[in-house]
């Protein structure tokens, strides 16, 4: 804790004294290397004098260890001293003991108390045996701050227990209400607690660190667990060892705050902090719910569970299975990836059994719910198991854990068919789509697509679905279908629509979204009657949702997402026209820093590829902001690129925009429907931008981040290159074209069948 201090600057020029020494209100010991000072201060605007160890030689003096926490001197009569029993004892001005270190047994004396370089307050002396030792160490008894080196948790021998508590208030060092602690447990981890109720914890430790944590090599930091017969114990040091660091237990806003010493700046730098986010909360979603940081709302059921309450999902009450438990060796268990591990109190160890001896261990008790490995190392080994509830989980992208839950038989079979596509969410029965659609009703039928028929149907709970229903002669089949619902169960963002399930069973194959009740974009810009709904203020609306959509898929989501499909017809609007795009039959995910990719078989819209796409087979971040590009020149204009010629010169749409740009009159461009509803300059704005986007080569687009900075502001634009795709492409020998009309989405050529027509 960063505090201001009233302390004299006289000091013992020693790090040490003995039994016949003192240290008295004034004067101070300092560690040998000059890290580390012991005395007396006054902390924010108290006068009241504690005894402690802070930072030495730092421009904000920053208290590591207090003594007499609970028990402050109101005047400067303090004395700190090593009696005649080899204790260390504080008084006050009536000789009266204000706190004491406490040993149990008399020692030998001479004994010495000494301030160590790292931070370590020791009383150093001889027990019975003769031999020089710790008989007391501040290191023991941390105050708020634990130090490179110290020790958080338990001495199995003696009993005892090393916490952080944070203080009350600046002025207060006396215990507040946040503790951090190791759970005494066989399956250890670290929690924070909030008085007496646990309010967030790490997860497990896996043999490399908390389960919690990010999987990656931290540069910085060592961490270790020691988890034996002695001992239970969390401790880090730096990799730099001349470099200083301490994590603060605090009262307020980041309650656990990782910091490190910047030389450069004399200052100290905040590198880490818990709770990081929403999802952090101790049992926030309740039993069997799980915590998806990016999605609202933030919590969910786990798949094959429902919430337990009705109506308004009160999520304190948390979830219940779709299909009740045989609780014997006919029930089974289902993988979920990247899970924040359960709560582990009620979760025993075994270090010797692989998982697939877990796996039977757990199946021949009747109340264990979960398992998995304890140890992450070397592929994994060891047996963790849950009994019970299952409380306070996260989806953790980044970090998690596999977790193989209990499931009934039933459940099961009906996830066989589709278990090795790694699914996170529910699948559906095929009589539970159908009551809903009225039997695929025509009646219901929405429209067609690349994929198939697309059905609105209603659930018996009253919630409104559309059904994407797998054509037998479709050109995408069970791997598009694959491909959609792997990415779909990853992907959360409010610009995208939600994919609620799906259903594999016989020859059906089946999609259930979120139902978008004002259809697509396209139904609404290129119909003459339709396209007055759209004023100016909800088309920029449209675009610049549609804009965050492609960002997130790009640049924010847990993959690297390229749509390959991006057009008018997959961008769906929700009762207030918010967009969300759809259709990820056709995406491709990369991982790290992966932007592009090739491939021989083409697949997307015509109107809607990118030039680099269509004739090399060329995808990337870019050939999704070209399709942007056309999309919202297209919003812009009413008018749809492919189909479009101008009468006069042949132009494609995106050819007519660039002709008229460079004529100085853009406006012209603009849909007669919006006329009066808009800010011209900002509509002209947004030509702009869609011409940047469309760019012959794909280095000069713009990125996603860049067009929604342009879109929001009116910073100054570069000027456009020449757009692909300029001339009527009908009349060009490169041509390829398809009688299948646009709302069948999807277009598939090769390379070499493109190269030799």
């Amino acid at each position: 804790m960063d505090l201001l201090f009233f302390l004299s600057e006289s000091s013992f020029a020693s790090d040490t004294i003995t039994s016949s020494q003192s240290l008295s209100d004034g004067r101070t010991l300092v560690s040998k290397d000059g890290s580390f000072e012991l005395g007396f201060f006054s902390p924010g605007s108290s006068k009241n004098r504690y005894v402690g160890i802070w930072y030495k030689n730092m421009p904000v003096k920053t208290v590591v260890w207090v003594a007499n926490r609970i028990n402050p001197i109101n005047d400067s009569s303090g004395l700190l001293v090593v009696n005649q029993t080899g204790n260390l004892v504080l008084t006050s001005q009536d000789k009266s003991v204000v706190w004491s270190a406490n040993l149990s047994k008399v020692v030998r004396t001479p004994v010495v108390l000494q301030l160590l370089d790292s931070g370590n307050l020791v009383l150093r002396g001889e027990r019975d045996g003769g031999s020089e030792t710790y008989l007391w160490q501040s290191f023991d008894y941390p105050s708020d701050t634990l130090l490179p080196g110290m020790k958080l948790g338990w001495d199995l021998k003696t009993g005892l227990e090393r916490r952080i508590t944070s203080w009350k208030s600046p002025d207060d060092p006396s215990p507040g209400n946040f503790i951090w602690a190791v759970e005494r447990q066989d399956n250890p981890e670290l929690i924070m607690w909030k008085g007496s109720r646990k309010f967030q914890r790490s997860g497990p430790w896996n043999g490399l660190q908390f389960s919690a944590s990010p999987l990656r090599p931290n540069p910085i930091f060592n961490f270790s667990l020691v988890s034996n017969e002695d001992e239970l114990c969390y401790t880090f040091d730096m990799r730099d060892k001349a470099a200083f660091s301490r994590i603060v237990m605090n009262q307020t806003l980041y309650l656990l705050q990782r910091f490190i010493w910047n030389k450069a700046t004399q200052s100290w730098e905040l590198y880490s902090y818990l709770p990081r986010d929403l999802c952090d909360t101790y049992a926030l979603c309740g039993a069997c719910g799980v915590c998806i940081i990016n999605d609202l709302p933030v919590c969910h059921c786990l798949n094959g569970f429902k919430p337990k309450s009705r109506g308004y999902v009160d999520w304190s009450q948390g979830c219940v299975r779709d299909k009740s438990l045989n609780y014997s060796r006919q029930d089974g268990f289902i993988k979920f990836t990247a899970m924040k591990l359960p709560d582990a109190t009620p979760s025993p160890v075994s270090k010797s059994m692989n998982l697939n001896e877990c796996r039977e261990k757990c199946l021949e008790n009747s109340s264990c719910m979960a398992y998995t490995n304890s140890d992450i190392r070397g592929g994994g080994s060891g047996c963790a198991m849950w009994f019970g509830e299952l409380i306070d989980m996260r989806d953790f992208p980044d970090a998690g854990q596999d977790l193989y839950i209990r499931m009934s038989a039933s459940e099961i079979g009906t996830r066989r068919l589709v278990q090795n596509m790694d699914l996170q969410l529910p699948l559906f029965e095929l009589a539970t789509i159908a009551n809903a659609t009225d039997n695929f009703s025509i009646n219901n039928k929405l429209g067609e697509g690349g994929f198939g028929p697309v059905y609105k149907g209603t659930l018996v709970d009253g919630q409104e679905i559309a059904v994407k229903r797998l054509s037998k002669i479709s050109e995408q089949g069970l791997k598009e279908l694959k491909n959609e619902v792997i990415l779909f169960s990853k992907l959360q963002h409010r610009n995208l629509v939600k994919l609620l399930g799906c259903c594999i069973q016989g020859e059906e194959k089946l999609l259930i979204y979120e139902f978008m009740p004002n259809k697509s974009l396209n139904s609404f810009i290129f119909d003459q009657e339709r396209c007055k709904i759209l004023d100016w203020s909800k088309r920029f609306h449209i675009i610049c949702g549609t804009a965050r959509g492609v960002m997130y898929l790009h640049q924010d989501s847990r993959l690297r997402i390229i749509h390959r499909d991006l057009k008018a017809s997959n961008v769906l609007l929700d009762q207030d026209m918010n967009p969300k795009i759809s259709d990820f039959g056709l995406a491709r995910a990369f991982g790290g820093d992966e932007t592009e990719g090739n491939t021989k078989r083409v697949i997307g819209t015509y109107g809607y590829m990118a030039p680099e796409y269509a004739s090399d087979g060329q995808f990337s971040v870019k050939s999704d902001v070209f399709s942007f590009g056309i999309l919202l020149l297209e919003i812009v204009s009413g008018k749809k690129n492919r189909g479009f010629y101008h009468s006069d010169n042949k132009l494609n749409l995106i050819g007519h925009a660039w002709k008229l740009w460079n004529e100085g009159m853009p406006s012209q461009l603009i849909d007669p429907c919006i006329q009066g509803s808009f800010n011209l300059a900002e509509v002209i704005r947004c030509i702009h931008i869609g011409l940047l986007c469309v760019q012959q080569h794909p280095k000069d687009r713009p990125s996603m981040p860049s067009v929604i900075l342009m879109l929001g502001s009116e910073t100054v634009l570069p000027q456009p290159k020449q757009p692909g795709y300029l001339a009527d492409r009908k009349s060009t020998r490169q041509d390829y074209s398809s009688s299948t009309p646009e709302s069948c989405s999807t277009n598939t050529f090769t390379i070499s069948e493109f190269e030799g027509r």
